[in-house]
């Protein structure tokens, strides 16, 4: 379920965003470094979901020209 997938890290990369956006206003430098922490996580959790939805591209492919 990509699509679900696909949500959550979006969701996690906006927590992130705003955890981030909270530490610049009250010059919270872990705050921020937790909110960036966050946003990478995300980017690379979805990196691993399109690299899957991909890899089911192909699968799917190969059993089509069967």
């Amino acid at each position: 379920m990509a699509g679900i997938e696909d949500i959550k890290n979006a969701a996690e990369k906006a927590a992130g965003k705003a955890k981030e956006a909270v530490g610049n206003v009250t010059d919270n430098d872990r705050l921020k470094a937790e909110g960036q922490t966050d946003q990478a996580k995300a980017s690379a959790k979805q990196g691993a979901t399109d690299v899957k939805d991909a890899a089911h591209g192909v699968a799917d492919s190969f059993k089509n020209d069967k």
